[in-house]
């Protein structure tokens, strides 16, 4: 067991701080401080080239996208026109089924009369 007096004189040091020995801690937390400044500015340093690194690559993913929606812009411009000519095409049969029904009807209805 440590006795009542070995306490105190390790005690003794601590509680008896000098000029120096402040001086000599404020210098050493002023360093700690100024190292710790000097990590953070490294860090921030590679935090600057990991954004140059991502923009990069969102700027080459952005052109590759917008290439590939031309593309398919492209395609819906074809596919549009093939509707209108299909459409032209459906609304000409359409009307050639209704004349020839109308002429079938007129028809019928000369023969009966």
């Amino acid at each position: 067991m440590v006795s009542i007096m070995e306490t105190l004189e390790m005690e003794a040091p601590m509680s008896d701080w000098t000029d120096d020995k402040l001086d000599h801690l404020d210098r050493r937390v002023d360093e700690g401080f100024t190292r710790m400044d000097q990590q953070f500015e490294k860090v921030d340093q590679q935090f600057e080239k990991m954004d140059e690194r991502f923009n990069k690559r969102f700027e080459r993913m952005d052109e590759r996208f917008n290439k590939r929606f031309e593309k398919v812009d492209k395609q819906f411009e074809k596919l549009d026109k093939q509707l209108e000519r299909a459409g032209d095409r459906f609304d000409r049969l359409n009307y050639t089924l209704v004349t020839g029904a109308i002429g079938i009807i007129i028809a019928l209805v000369g023969f009966h009369g």
